[in-house]
C-alpha cells in the first residue's frame, strides 16, 4: 500500500474538496486514462484495489501509471469514546481527488482491454469516473 515515508505533521485538518483539478487533467504518460468526475477522498486501500484489478485485467502486459498519491492522514476516534479529549490517532492515508483529475494511465494494450480494466478499477473506487484516450 502507498503511504508517505515522512510527513511534516502527524495529523491533518479534514478540509473541503471544491473546484476542479488545476493540474493532472491531461494524459502525460499513457494512451488511455481514468478520469475522476466527482470530488472525494480516495484511500490507499482503494488505490491498491484498483491497481490490482487493472493489472489482473490486462494480464500484466502494458504499463500502468498511478497519478495520485495518498498523502493526507485521516484520524479516527475509537468506538464508544466520549466527545472531547483531543483528536484521534491517524488510521489510514487518503488522497484528495478533484473532478478532472487523471488517476490512472495505461499504455501498451488495446482499447477493449483498457476499457475492461478501467471498468473493473472504477468498481473499486467511491466516485464516478470516465474513460479517456489520447487523440493523436
Amino acid at each position: 500500500m502507498l503511504l508517505p515515508s515522512k510527513t511534516k505533521y502527524r495529523k491533518a485538518f479534514k478540509g473541503r474538496i471544491h473546484g476542479n483539478a488545476k493540474g493532472g487533467f491531461e494524459l502525460n504518460f499513457g494512451t488511455f486514462g481514468l478520469k475522476a468526475l466527482e470530488p472525494e477522498r480516495i484511500t490507499a486501500r482503494q488505490i491498491e484495489a484498483a491497481r490490482r484489478a487493472i493489472s489482473r485485467a490486462m494480464k500484466r502486459s502494458g504499463k500502468l501509471w498511478i497519478r495520485i498519491f495518498p498523502d493526507v492522514p485521516v484520524s479516527k476516534k475509537p468506538a464508544d469514546v466520549r466527545m472531547g479529549s483531543g483528536k484521534g490517532n491517524p488510521e489510514f492515508w487518503a488522497c484528495r481527488v478533484k473532478p478532472g483529475r487523471i488517476m490512472f494511465e495505461l499504455e501498451g494494450v488495446i482499447e477493449e482491454v483498457a476499457r475492461d480494466a478501467f471498468g473493473k478499477a472504477a468498481a473499486k473506487l467511491p466516485i464516478k469516473t470516465k474513460f479517456i484516450k489520447r487523440l493523436d
